[in-house]
């Protein structure tokens, strides 16, 4: 034993002396390095020892394909040795401790799942597996409108159908941190989803949810119609709120801050960077979003022209036609250098003065899931009315000229085709549309929801039907929904 514990003490990272930060140990030399700290990479890239093995669990690491291996043999090593250590452990319990096991290599131990009385009783009554095929209609069901509450069954359309997200609450991954679960909006999320793929076709009543909005939003109580934008930024903030047991989530205000679900997969990161006009200096400010305004033509806010694309060329896979407005237009306006003017002069920090400047916003970091909210209701002192202008919008979207990564190959507002666009992490699918027929002061709202590749259907509250990728579109569009590429699957 003593031996043993000798062989803990002396397995340290040899540059920070850390015991863990998931330590490694180099398979060409005697060499222990943490792997968080970067400190075994070092070692790696200066000796070009281009193995280590993960002293936890016994993987092997290979820093030229920058990935753990699979060996069948040392897996088998692996799993020997643990057998041995924790032998060991219950032999002496009281003199190596779970601490110094993880030092020493051992690994966590995990029982085994074996199936309750109740889950066999289950099995036996259902033993037919559920296929998924291309034709299957399994996740859509239709909501029942409780009294224009369309907006809220629009955006709940939506977010059920978020992959990442289904596969969160379909794999009972949330762990209510709430007082009292009952008022919580994520376990009601998590049984709407449980509902939505529980095969059944008739509409679900969603009236718990509404009540459950009303109580922790209750700006958007009542049987008046709401805006469905208004109600998606709230139940992401309740949402946010109540994986953090409401108290911690409203302590962290600022949500990229929070690793929950909910900002795992829609909070990006906005880059805002105003520059000096008299020394040029650039101060920068990074602030979370969940979402993404765009105004349009034909708002007060004069609109940017439109440049490339108006002669019926194909751009960021949008087919322009002459006169028509694109989201790659609108978010090329977005993302302009915009000149502040005399009125909104701002202290500069390197000329120690107010100064006019110039502002540009970028995107610094991408969300899973990028929501486009179209600027279609105006208000104002002197108007309030809904713009009906057509914006084109394409099912593949790529964000690579609209990253801060990207910014110098935009000058003076002049768009132009970065390098890097074949960055497949920037490459986005359309999964939804949220549409509004009607006025400012009576409309209602709709969606199209992506069920498989290429398969869309609308959802107007508890009617489904099958829609054409035309109908998608076609359509007017209020809020768009895109999911990154590379972390979607069928």
């Amino acid at each position: 034993v003593s031996a043993l514990l000798f062989q803990a003490k002396s397995c340290i990272c040899h540059m920070c002396g850390a015991h863990l930060n998931r330590l490694h140990s180099c398979l060409y030399c005697v060499f222990f390095g943490c792997f968080t700290k970067k400190h075994i990479h070092e070692h790696a890239k200066t000796k070009r020892h281009n193995l280590a093995i993960d002293l936890l669990y016994g993987g092997i690491y290979c820093f030229m394909c920058q990935d753990y291996i699979y060996d069948k043999d040392m897996e088998q090593i692996a799993k020997e040795e643990q057998r041995k250590a924790w032998k060991l452990q219950a032999f002496t319990p009281t003199v190596v401790s779970h601490y110094q096991c993880t030092m020493t290599g051992i690994g966590e131990k995990y029982s085994t799942w074996e199936p309750t009385k109740r889950e066999l009783e289950l099995l036996r009554h259902n033993p037919k597996r559920r296929k998924i095929t291309t034709n299957c209609t399994i996740g859509l069901r239709g909501l029942i409108n409780l009294g224009n509450t369309c907006f809220m069954n629009c955006i709940v359309q939506a977010l059920t159908h978020t992959p990442l997200l289904r596969d969160f609450f379909l794999s009972d991954r949330h762990k209510c941190e709430m007082q009292s679960p009952s008022s919580c909006l994520v376990c009601e999320m998590s049984t709407l989803f449980q509902e939505f793929y529980s095969g059944h076709r008739s509409p679900h009543i969603p009236y718990r949810l509404l009540h459950l909005v009303w109580t922790h939003a209750r700006h958007l109580a009542g049987y008046e119609q709401q805006d469905a934008h208004e109600f998606l930024i709230a139940a992401l903030d309740v949402l946010h709120r109540h994986c953090k047991g409401d108290d911690n989530g409203k302590k962290a205000n600022n949500p990229n801050h929070c690793n929950c679900i909910i900002d795992q997969i829609f909070t990006g990161g906005l880059q805002s960077d105003v520059t000096c006009q008299v020394c040029h200096g650039v101060s920068t400010t990074i602030d979370p979003f969940w979402d993404i305004s765009l105004d349009l033509p034909g708002s007060s806010t004069p609109f940017w022209p439109l440049s490339p694309g108006s002669d019926g060329s194909v751009v960021n896979g949008e087919s322009h036609v002459s006169g028509t407005t694109t989201l790659t237009d609108c978010l090329r306006r977005f993302t302009r250098p915009e000149h502040l003017g005399s009125s909104a002069k701002i202290k500069c920090s390197g000329c120690h003065s107010y100064q006019e400047s110039t502002k540009q916003l970028t995107m610094k970091k991408l969300p899973i899931v990028a929501c486009f909210h179209l600027k279609r209701f105006e208000h104002s002192a002197k108007l309030r009315r809904k713009i009906t202008t057509y914006v084109s919008f394409p099912l593949e979207l790529d964000m690579t000229p609209f990253m801060a990564s990207s910014k110098e190959s935009r000058m003076n507002g002049q768009y132009q085709q970065p390098t890097d666009s074949l960055n497949n992490d920037n490459k986005y699918s359309l999964f939804a549309v949220v549409n509004h027929q009607g006025t400012l002061e009576s409309g209602h709202y709709t969606s199209f929801i992506r069920q498989h590749k290429d398969q869309w259907f609308k959802c107007d509250d508890a009617i489904i039907t099958k829609a054409s990728i035309k109908d998608v579109l076609d359509s007017e569009g209020y809020l768009l929904f895109y999911h990154k590429q590379f972390l979607e699957y069928e």
